[in-house]
């Protein structure tokens, strides 16, 4: 059952995906041609700062959604009724104080902000942004409770319809009115009715949901959830900051016409990493019910397999983004658009590190790990953002992101190996030191094959025959007599 919902999970997820990104392109393209570069920064901009935002939902989602598992495995429906309560509370009031904060920093907007050109309020578009994220918060709790139950194909489907009409009606408003107001005013709109549709939904399939008898939740569940989530609150603003402030940076630093630019190859990353990284993000859910039998080996053989296919698609996907973005930003956009390839290659070193950190991720929220490394958070973020400033008024631009690569040894040295490797799977140091060294060798040297082949190639098909044909027939031969490459084959010949 694990198998076959992870699978759902998958397909659904890839197809929700495609959708996303189609249509995040079309809406790009008119958006930037309607509105220009400087829009698009801003439209970047905010996106983070609100990211940053939500580092105030504190964790309390995934906190909830581990103490779910035993209970729905046990199915004990009076302590999930008691659980679901006490999120919907929780959510009701993250909703409130993200907006109060939010409102609280909103003079500060114009420093930020720089050196922008366009007719704008940029206070009125910013409270739209923040309007926006207060309502993912309301009545958006249930959704966890179905994604617990491993059933995010439910999920995926509705936003589906979601992204479709959303991004119909948003393409519209901007080629008839030219109005960035509406096109913000719009997104809430649909925000707020996709999660009224996914609470109606779970009614449907938990309707103990809508009894009224429900009990106070337990003490020690509660215990614990605000145990991890103190932790979490670390972890979030971390990596809410972490990922949050590129754009900031760059904007505040370098100014909004180069967040401008940088946002296309953003937009880009961004799109890959839905394409291909919710793959391993959806077996969360599957890990969380396999760790709780509690049989090290048979973790740590599942474990193999889904870094197996992580690896295997960040490789293929890196070498992709390499070789492909700056020919398809010319056609696209035009070469106008395009920075220096060494800020592509820093991104594209940025982005393998960032995937290959999936499998390690899904672990350890499965596990429930937030506690035991909970200031490991602090000393990435303060590597990250004073490296990050640093190395921005050295060599500029790359230097963001060098920066964020660097803040990411702290995860790959100390707490991936101690934490999830060692932890969970009762394996060795040298073990995790040899398997990831081989990883990076690997991409290292498919990475720079695919490269120098494509160097003077000035077509955009070529390169893209490149970054399907080397990467893959690479890895076929190395790994095409491994367990984990066999275990693939057999699954897509059996579905």
């Amino acid at each position: 059952m694990r198998t076959q919902n992870s699978i759902k999970n998958t397909i659904t997820q890839f197809i929700t995906n495609i959708i996303t990104i189609l249509f995040l392109f079309i809406g790009q393209t008119l958006f930037i041609k309607i509105l220009g570069v400087e829009y698009s920064g801003l439209n970047g901009l905010f996106t983070n700062i609100l990211t940053v935002l939500n580092l105030f939902e504190l964790g309390i989602g995934s906190s909830i959604t581990y103490n779910l598992y035993k209970y729905i495995k046990n199915k004990d429906k009076e302590t999930i009724k008691s659980i679901m309560y006490f999120y919907k509370k929780s959510y009701n009031y993250i909703a409130l104080l993200i907006l109060l904060i939010g409102l609280s920093i909103t003079p500060s907007i114009k420093y930020i902000v720089k050196d922008i050109t366009v007719d704008i309020n940029i206070y009125l578009i910013y409270i739209l942004f923040l309007i926006s994220t207060v309502s993912t918060y309301i009545l958006s709790y249930k959704r966890n409770l179905i994604i617990a139950n491993q059933k995010n194909y439910i999920i995926n489907i509705i936003q589906i319809i979601y992204i479709i009409i959303l991004n119909i009606l948003q393409i519209l408003i901007l080629y008839i009115t030219k109005n960035y107001y509406l096109y913000l005013i719009i997104k809430i709109i649909c925000i707020l009715l996709e999660n009224i549709i996914i609470n109606i939904k779970a009614n449907k399939l938990y309707p103990y949901l809508l009894e009224k008898n429900i009990k106070p939740i337990k003490k020690e569940i509660k215990d614990n959830i605000i145990n991890r989530v103190k932790a979490l609150i670390i972890h979030k603003t971390s990596g809410a900051v972490t990922n949050g402030t590129d754009s900031i940076l760059i904007s505040a630093f370098l100014g909004i016409t180069t967040a401008g630019l940088y946002t296309s190859y953003e937009y880009i990353i961004k799109s890959v990493k839905k394409l291909f990284g919710n793959i391993i993000s959806t077996t969360t859910s599957s890990i969380g019910n396999l760790l709780i039998e509690k049989d090290k080996e048979k973790n740590y053989q599942a474990f193999k397999k889904i870094r197996f296919l992580n690896f295997w698609i960040t490789v293929f996907t890196s070498t992709s983004i390499l070789l492909i973005t700056e020919p398809f930003i010319k056609i696209w956009l035009g070469k106008d658009y395009l920075l220096e390839t060494s800020v592509l290659i820093t991104l594209t070193i940025n982005y393998f590190q960032t995937m290959m950190r999936s499998t390690y991720g899904s672990f350890k929220d499965a596990a429930g790990i937030w506690i035991e490394d909970k200031y490991i958070p602090l000393l990435q973020l303060s590597i990250n953002l004073i490296s990050s400033i640093i190395l921005l008024k050295i060599i500029g631009l790359k230097g963001v992101f060098i920066g964020t690569i660097l803040s990411s040894l702290v995860l790959w040295c100390y707490s991936y190996p101690k934490y999830v490797y060692i932890n969970l799977f009762n394996r060795k140091l040298k073990d995790y030191i040899k398997e990831t060294i081989k990883h990076i060798l690997l991409f290292i040297l498919i990475i720079s094959i695919s490269f120098i082949l494509n160097k003077y190639n000035n077509n955009i098909i070529i390169s893209i025959i490149i970054s399907i044909t080397i990467p893959n027939i690479i890895l076929l031969l190395i790994y095409r007599k491994t367990e984990e490459f066999k275990y693939y084959k057999k699954l897509i010949l059996k579905k």
